[in-house]
Parts: structure tokens; C-alpha cells; sequence
């Protein structure tokens, strides 16, 4: 007897990314209410389910939905207005100063256009953080992505906020507005040690134990912000936040590039989560976080963009394979970083920094979350290894299909709920806005 399902997707191959992480030459996939029934052999999986709609895509590769484990979507509208400059002058003298006078209608439209790029390429899954968070969520909510998020708590006033206990405050309102969303989830984000107090950074962790909420921070991104917190606190960023209590099984760590051996066993021994920025680290001149160790040592990292502002894109992609590559580079070694590790952060050990199980593979009882790649692209011709295309070869423009929760979300140049266009006619008003604000 067939089991009635909604959608039967079939392609050439099927990375699965599940536990074995099998890879099925001409397979397919059963859905139902948003969640995957079956993964296997074509005629096997067809055999058994009465589908209401059939989707072939023929010579394409399906897999899982990415997991870009740290972004700031809405920073797309500030996308190159500010290059080539260390972290600290980059932050201070061009992003602080715009984002000053930010507006819920800048933030949503800067999100759903971060929303599209990462729709386009693969992406279907998003650790965020950034200011009147309220305005990414609407965001988020149009283009159906999934999204872990959280308002950056700063110890001085923000666009969203006129003090830290405004910004807690705001975050509980949050909380409560958002939480029967599928696909839209709470954090506690304060920014990083050199703009919060010690005081701030315990309630932030105490919030988020009180709400049974994450907690995501930028730690240990340069030598200048270790300069920093040892002037200002005495200890180095990793053992100052441990200290405080926030190096826990519910953390996320991004960058965590300026870590010393006895840093990398202490992070192992909280259960803290690191998200990998290989692009922004290296064009900031940020340093190489130790990921292989850190992955030696059992720590789940996943990858992020960081945001557009300092990356400049939000291709998960082009992520893996900068991230392969740097870390081969740096250790003297091509066999420190090999592609299954590598695609594994970006699926397997985004799900773990987004503390969100069952993202990031196809299996039977996860969500139906994917994407598709055309392989008739010249690229991606022969294709002996796919595992190792996907890292190596793939750029993200071969996406032909991204899907959440059995939605499609993006198919052959189409974003199926909202209108691309008119998006692209609202950022050439937020550009202008931004060189106003420059004083260009």
C-alpha cells in the first residue's frame, strides 16, 4: 500500500548529509506537511508514496539547505560603501556612524534583500544578529527562510533603544511576538566584550536562561579586541566570558580567531558552539581561527558570511570553498580541511550553532529544507565526487531551486513571495540614503 505524501522530488543525485552521509545516484525524496517521509532510490521511494504533485529536476543535485551560521542580513545595504580597512576603523569611522540613524524601513528592506541572495544560493537557514531586529524578523517572515535572531545588546544606546535595559526589555517583547512563528526563532545577541560590562553580559546570559533561549557574541575576532579586554577586564575575551558564566552548551561563539591552545580545550570543555567567518576574517586581516583544532577537539563549528558589509556576500558557497582553502593554506597541509568536513560545517554544524536540530541533512523525520543545482552547468562537468564539487567547484549561481519546509521558495530565477523588482527599486532609495548619511 503507497503512503500519500504532498511532493515527490527526484533528481540524478541525493546528498544527504544524513548520519552515513549517503550519497544516492537517481534518488528521490518524499514530503509531506513540510517534512521529509523518504529519501532514496527513485524507484523505491516512488513506488511507495502516492504524491500530489511530482517535481523532476532531471540533471540536478539535490541537498540540504545551507546553514550560514553567522550573518548580519540586513547589513546588505551597506554592501562595499566601506573597504579595506581594519575591523576597528571599518566599524567605528564608516558602519557605526550610518547605522546611527537607521529605520525599521532600511532594516527590512536591507534583510529581505539578504533574504534573496541567500535564497539564490542555497541557503535556507540564518543565525542573525543585528539592530531593530523586529525589522529583519518582518523580513525573514515574506521571504521563508528560517532564522535564529537576535537585537545586538549594546551597553550605550542604539537605533532600537535608549539603554541596556530597554535593549533586555526589547528582547523579551520580541520573544513573546515571535515565538509562535515556524520558522522564526529567539537568541540573546550581545554584541561583544569591548561594547558591553561585565554586569550586561551575566543578565544577557541570565535572560536567555530565564527564556531557555540561545546565546550568540562575537568573541576573540583580533589581537585588538584581546588588547582591548585585557586592558579593560584583565583577561583574554575566552576565559573573561567564561569567568562570567556565558560559555555554555546554549552559546555561540563567532569568529574565535585569536584563541590560544589552553582557549580551544576550554571552549571544548563549556560545549559552546563557534561559527567560522573565513571571508570577513580574511578580508579584515582578522587572522585564521583554528578551526581544524577546534574540530579536533570536538567542537561543533559551523559557517558564516558574517555580513555584506564585510564580506561582501552572503554565498555560502564561495564560503566553503575559501574555507577549505585558507585552512589548507594555513596549516601547510591539503589534508586539514577535506571536503566532507568542510560541507559538514556548513550543513550539519550550522544546525549546531543555530542550536536547531534536524537542519542541515535529508533524512526521514527532518524538515523538508533544500536546494537543487543545475549539473549541466560547464562547472560542475564530470562529476566524480559531488561531495567534493560542492566545496571545490559549485559557486552558488547553479542553484535552480531552494525550498523550506516543502515551499518553494526560489526556482529558476523566481523568488515565489515577494516581488524582486520592486526590491531592487526600493535599494537604489536606500543607496541614495546611505551616501546622504556619508556626506558623499
Amino acid at each position: 500500500m503507497t503512503r500519500p505524501c504532498d511532493i515527490l522530488i527526484q533528481a540524478a543525485c541525493i546528498v544527504t548529509q544524513d548520519a552515513l552521509r549517503t550519497v544516492v545516484e537517481d534518488g528521490a525524496l518524499a514530503v509531506a506537511d513540510g517534512t521529509i517521509l523518504a529519501v532514496g532510490p527513485r524507484e523505491a521511494v516512488a513506488a511507495a508514496h502516492a504524491p500530489a504533485r511530482v517535481l523532476d529536476l532531471g540533471d540536478a543535485l539535490v541537498m540540504p539547505g545551507l546553514v550560514n551560521a553567522h550573518t548580519h542580513a540586513a547589513m546588505t545595504f551597506l554592501r562595499g560603501v566601506a573597504d579595506d580597512l581594519p575591523l576597528m576603523e571599518w566599524l567605528t569611522q564608516h558602519i557605526f556612524p550610518v547605522e546611527k540613524h537607521l529605520t525599521p524601513d532600511i532594516v527590512e528592506a536591507g534583510a529581505l534583500l539578504g533574504c534573496a541572495e541567500m535564497l539564490r544560493t542555497g541557503t535556507t537557514a540564518f543565525n542573525d544578529m543585528y539592530l531593530i531586529q523586529d525589522a529583519t524578523y518582518r523580513a525573514v517572515d515574506t521571504a521563508g527562510l528560517r532564522c535564529l535572531g537576535g537585537e545586538g545588546i549594546f551597553g550605550f544606546p542604539s537605533p532600537a533603544y535608549p539603554d541596556a535595559d530597554a535593549g533586555l526589555a526589547l528582547v523579551r517583547e520580541l520573544h513573546e511576538r515571535w515565538r509562535r512563528s515556524p520558522r522564526i526563532r529567539q537568541c540573546v545577541t550581545p554584541h561583544a566584550v569591548y561594547t558591553t560590562s561585565p554586569e550586561l553580559l551575566q543578565r544577557c546570559m541570565a535572560l536567555a536562561e530565564e527564556l531557555d533561549l540561545p546565546l550568540h557574541i562575537h568573541l576573540a575576532e583580533t589581537t585588538t579586541e584581546t588588547a582591548q579586554c585585557v586592558e579593560m577586564f584583565g583577561q583574554r575575551p575566552v576565559p573573561y566570558c567564561h569567568g562570567l558564566g556565558l560559555l555554555t552548551p546554549r552559546a555561540t561563539v563567532a569568529h574565535a580567531v585569536d584563541l590560544t591552545g589552553a582557549e580551544i580545550d576550554l571552549l571544548a570543555s563549556t560545549g559552546a558552539a563557534v561559527a567560522h567567518n573565513p571571508e570577513s576574517n580574511m578580508k579584515l586581516a582578522s587572522g585564521a581561527a583554528p578551526v581544524p583544532q577546534m574540530l579536533a577537539r570536538g567542537i561543533a563549528v559551523g559557517i558564516g558570511t558574517d555580513g555584506a558589509a564585510s564580506n561582501n556576500s552572503l554565498n555560502m558557497f564561495t564560503e566553503m570553498t575559501s574555507c577549505a582553502m585558507l585552512h589548507k593554506l594555513r596549516c601547510m597541509d591539503p589534508t586539514c580541511a577535506p571536503a566532507q568536513a568542510v560541507l559538514d560545517m556548513a550543513t550539519l554544524g550550522g544546525a549546531a550553532a543555530l542550536h536547531w536540530p534536524g537542519l542541515g541533512q535529508l533524512a526521514p523525520s527532518c524538515p523538508a529544507d533544500l536546494t537543487a543545482l543545475d549539473l549541466s552547468a560547464p562547472n560542475l562537468q564530470p562529476m566524480y565526487n559531488p561531495v567534493s564539487h560542492l566545496v571545490y567547484a559549485a559557486t552558488g549561481h547553479e542553484v535552480r531551486l531552494t525550498m523550506v519546509a516543502g515551499e518553494v521558495l526560489y526556482q529558476d530565477g523566481r523568488f515565489t513571495r515577494f516581488d524582486y523588482p520592486a526590491l531592487l527599486a526600493q535599494m537604489r532609495d536606500v543607496r541614495r540614503w546611505v551616501l546622504d548619511k556619508l556626506g558623499r
